[in-house]
């Protein structure tokens, strides 16, 4: 019996947290990597340290699908406090495989499903003589037993144990020999599975890399021109700074050894942002790096930087709220607190990454957008993009010099015949001149401050004055929109039927599309990739008479944003919601759209 599924099948692994999961995990998922498929990988994982539930799902598509499948082929049940609900989300047909060291528990067993049993308990007990490396060697014999019952070679783990614990012989070594006891375990059982065949693909991942977009964003941010980066550590965006930690000095060391960097762990979320504020004002290129609860904190400091015209970056990697919500689950209910942050009238620009290279690439050009613009600059990610492994293509290094904006030097002071008026619009972008401290010139110098201020730089509180400042702000947003990146229009029916997605919302409404065309819906699509929206957006919304906007909240906070833009229709836009935290799978946004279109 042999399956006639190729190179396709959904697998959740379940386990404890802190037994040891992660690495095993991260070793089947990197195999399959190696034998060049298409795959991706989620992470759902607990907030605690040690002890509660965590899954992870491993899917491979033929199709070059990479968001959660929902359906599941595959279920490694190695959490015996889960058994029951992982078995009910295996689908009819699908395999249950599980620690038979004890027997299963009454009841439990489906005439649909194949339960397969590795004493994986005894196996390591009997054959790993050191007790506290058991718990943890014992995930290691389901990587062997998966990769026997789908054909994943020996040699292939054995490559990746290398790549990933170096030349560790003390740690590969007892992990190899766990890895073989559940292969050969599986292949004396006889048991042959029907649900797929994985077949290596030569080439297949040639060229490409595997990272995370906490990552990715980090690499952007040094690439970027970072110098000055404060953080409080807050899951999930803690990982996009200890990254930066580890490879910063590679860029930033100069040729005596000295860094040319500073790194600063902060006491709290508002220090962070005021500090990078501060550096920022100095002229460093400066940033900090937060999630959900850290934002509210900011949120002063931003309408600081905001109202002074003070240049910074800010990664926000979103997680479920409100207040400490789910902490490890992921959500894109952070837009309006980016978007118009702090108290009183305020616009930011936000870019959105949907993908790995989209993530390094507006991490880079954050900065130059925050000097462009002299204002706070957010990136905004979540915890699915950001903190789950996936194959990507590499990272396209920038070539354009850093875009400092509208910096004034002694040679530009010199040449001017007007005094200099640190917050005077000269040019009608709504966007001033500014110097920067320590610049040798006796007119370089100007005030700062987040109260009312005049062209010149004074405290007033003269009431037109006031207004014309803070519609000239909002003259500076509206010249950023048409400097923003362009969405992407995937046009391709005759429909009068449009999708909008954003982040990592992208993915599952790509899959979704797909399905609803193959249904005979189709739709066109727009990923919206930045805040202020393009003209282009409106366009879209206006080629159609239905648009729906998949996004992660409750609210709809961006379709709110697409209508107070374009009030005019307003009617058209369709929020289509997912907000359990978990990554959206493809048939949740079938459900929703299938739910609105039967009600109307």
């Amino acid at each position: 019996m042999g399956a006639s599924i190729v190179n396709d099948v959904n697998i959740s692994i379940a386990t404890e947290n802190g037994s040891g999961s992660a690495s095993s995990n991260t070793v089947l998922f990197k195999s399959l990597y190696k034998m060049g498929l298409t795959c991706s990988s989620k992470n759902l994982f607990p907030s605690n340290i040690q002890g509660l539930p965590t899954w992870y799902l491993i899917r491979v598509s033929k199709d070059g699908y990479l968001c959660r499948k929902g359906e599941i082929d595959v279920m490694v049940a190695f959490n015996r406090t889960t058994l029951a609900a992982d078995v009910d989300q295996v689908r009819p047909g699908g395999i249950v495989l599980y620690d038979d060291s004890s027997p299963l528990p009454p009841g439990l067993e489906r005439d649909s499903l194949s339960f397969v049993g590795v004493p994986a308990t005894r196996l390591v007990h009997d054959n790993i003589k050191v007790p506290q490396l058991r718990v943890k060697q014992r995930n290691m014999v389901y990587v062997g037993a998966v990769a026997q019952m789908f054909g994943i070679s020996l040699d292939i783990v054995a490559e990746v144990l290398k790549d990933t614990f170096g030349d560790k012989p003390k740690v590969i070594e007892p992990n190899m020999i766990c890895i073989e006891l559940g292969f050969k375990h599986m292949a004396e059982s006889g048991f042959e599975q029907d649900v797929a065949r994985l077949e290596a693909i030569p080439g297949g991942n040639a060229g490409k890399i595997m990272t995370e977009g906490n990552n990715a964003c980090a690499l952007g941010a040094i690439f970027g021109g970072a110098t000055v980066v404060t953080w409080y550590p807050i899951t999930p965006s803690s990982s996009v700074v200890e990254y930066m930690i580890a490879q910063i000095g590679k860029y930033r060391t100069d040729d005596q050894g000295k860094a040319r960097y500073a790194i600063v762990q902060t006491e709290d979320e508002l220090a962070s942002i005021t500090m990078a504020i501060g550096a920022g004002w100095n002229g460093a290129r400066a940033m900090t790096s937060t999630a959900g609860p850290g934002l509210s904190l900011m949120q002063e400091g931003i309408g600081l930087a905001y109202f002074a015209e003070v240049p910074c970056v800010i990664i926000d990697v979103g997680r479920a709220g409100p207040s400490t919500g789910l902490p490890t689950r992921t959500q894109q209910s952070d837009i309006s607190a980016m978007h118009q942050g702090s108290h009183g009238d305020t616009k930011h620009i936000v870019l959105i990454p949907h993908d790995n290279p989209s993530a390094f690439r507006f991490s880079c050009e954050a900065f130059d957008y925050a000097d462009r613009y002299q204002t706070p600059v957010f990136v905004m990610m979540d915890l699915d993009l950001g903190m789950n492994l996936s194959i990507t293509e590499p990272f396209e290094m920038p070539t354009a010099p850093m875009d400092r904006g509208k910096v004034l030097y002694k040679e530009d002071l010199d040449a001017l015949t007007e005094p200099f008026q640190r917050y005077l619009d000269k040019d009608g972008d709504g966007i001033p001149y500014r110097t920067l401290p320590g610049e040798d010139h006796p007119d370089a110098a100007y005030f700062t401050r987040g109260s009312g201020h005049s062209t010149d730089a004074n405290y007033t509180e003269d009431h037109t004055v006031y207004r014309d400042l803070l519609d000239r702000l909002r003259r500076k947003y509206e010249t950023a929109r048409n400097d923003m990146p362009p969405p992407i229009v995937e046009n391709g029916a005759a429909t009068d039927i449009g999708m909008i997605s954003f982040g990592s919302s992208y993915e599952p409404t790509r899959e979704a599309r797909d399905c609803l065309t193959a249904r005979g819906l189709p739709m066109n699509h727009l990923l919206l990739r930045a805040l202020p929206l393009s003209p282009d957006v409106g366009k879209f919304v206006a080629q159609h008479e239905i648009v729906y906007v998949v996004e992660q909240n409750r609210d709809g906070q961006m379709t709110q944003i697409l209508r107070d833009d374009f009030p005019r229709y307003a009617d058209r836009l369709r929020p289509v919601l997912i907000y359990h935290g978990l990554p959206p799978a493809p048939w949740e946004i079938i459900k929703i759209i299938d739910e609105m279109r039967a009600a109307s």
